[in-house]
């Protein structure tokens, strides 16, 4: 069986921003039918540039006006014959446009409802606006990254929005069309991002318990703080990342940079700033290229810093197809791969209301043409 191990599964994703789209862009390479309900003058941050959206690869979208209650009296149509629906906005205004979980779920007690939120649907700062920085910075994941003495370092928007958030809405959808499948019922997932972020710091947590984690920056295993795991320079402005956390790695490292230092004296944190001194003069004598070639076979787990475009030409990324492009646009491929259902790359990102007819005709919705002929839904 070809076509992804959701294949069959109707997903219906009410347009946001960030998180929500990824885990339906997720969903969507896993295999299910993703129909993205746009608005009127758009859903994203680059009006305009809605084929380069990479986050609604693999979907179709239909464009209606919410304001209208025909469009409204569609989606819940649409809902009846769905099996996911996903919307992100803030806790209350699904329900006041009647497309709530219980206006949905009467319609269809086997959906799954995911709700994508940074704060959560519940708490004292549900209602207010936010982004991920915010959100990691409540959780502590941002006070953890950076350098000692130094400010906190933003991660991106990895570590909260599509880590914390869409990660975690994509396991609670999954794990809920297991129960769906096994009782009947669907339910409401709640995805905040500060919830899965936190979560995500489980491991952090724990060393912290041990006393093996110290509650700052910069002065931890994982973190920069330890010399042979951390990133260095090279003679021509790039840089080499090394992970030699294990004993026999950390001797590698070691021989590879030619250095005599004690592999037995790796946790002495008295010599550290020495030895990391020894280790950064010795990457900056040769360029990245030359110290990846020194690693390219060595269990050192050493590894040289590529930029996005460097990315897609390193020979094991290109080995495994991990980034492809579509359309001359680059991008990560479907992930994770599957023995017996495997996936494949969606079509590309559609323009608002490119396949409106096409979907209401498909999903059995009553009165499509009239829907159509009012403005309530258009065809782009």
């Amino acid at each position: 069986m070809a076509g992804g191990p959701l294949s069959g599964c109707r997903v219906l994703e009410l347009a946001g921003l960030g998180p929500g789209p990824f885990a339906a862009m997720t969903l969507a390479d896993l295999g299910a039918e993703v129909v993205r309900i746009d608005r009127p003058g758009g859903s994203g941050l680059f009006p305009g540039f809605e084929h380069l959206d990479i986050l609604n690869r693999g979907k179709k979208s239909v464009l209606l006006d919410l304001k209208q209650p025909d469009a409204v009296r569609a989606v819940l149509d649409m809902a009846a014959r769905a099996d996911v629906l996903i919307e992100g906005y803030r806790p209350g205004v699904a329900e006041r446009l009647g497309l709530g979980p219980e206006d949905c779920l009467a319609r269809n007690p086997r959906l799954v409802y995911g709700r994508m939120t940074g704060w959560g649907q519940d708490g004292p700062m549900a209602q207010l606006a936010g982004h991920d920085i915010g959100y990691v910075a409540l959780t502590g994941a941002l006070h953890a990254i950076g350098s000692a003495g130094g400010p906190p370092q933003i991660p991106l928007n990895l570590v909260g929005d599509f880590g914390g958030g869409a990660t975690y809405l994509v396991i609670g959808v999954l794990a809920a069309l297991r129960e769906a499948d096994r009782t009947g019922r669907g339910q409401v997932v709640d995805a905040a991002i500060v919830d899965g972020t936190a979560h995500l710091l489980a491991g952090t947590h724990m060393l912290l318990a041990t006393g093996m984690w110290q509650d700052e920056r910069g002065v931890n295993l994982l973190d920069g703080g330890a010399p042979f795991y951390a990133v260095y320079e090279t003679s021509d402005g790039r840089h080499m990342a090394v992970g030699a956390m294990e004993p026999k790695f950390y001797a590698e490292l070691l021989a590879v940079l030619g250095l005599d230092e004690d592999p037995a004296a790796q946790h002495d944190r008295t010599r550290w700033p020495r030895l990391r001194e020894r280790i950064a003069e010795a990457f900056a004598g040769r360029t990245r290229s030359e110290w990846a070639q020194a690693f390219s076979a060595s269990d050192a787990c050493v590894a040289p810093v590529m930029s996005l475009r460097e990315a897609a030409d390193h020979p094991h990324l290109k080995a495994r197809g991990t980034l492809v492009e579509q359309d001359g646009v680059l991008q990560p491929a479907p992930a994770p791969r599957f023995s017996a259902t495997p996936t494949a790359l969606g079509s590309p990102p559609p323009v608002p209301g490119r396949h409106t007819a096409e979907v209401l005709k498909a999903w059995e919705v009553q009165g499509a043409e009239d829907l159509l002929g009012s403005g309530a839904a258009v065809q782009a």
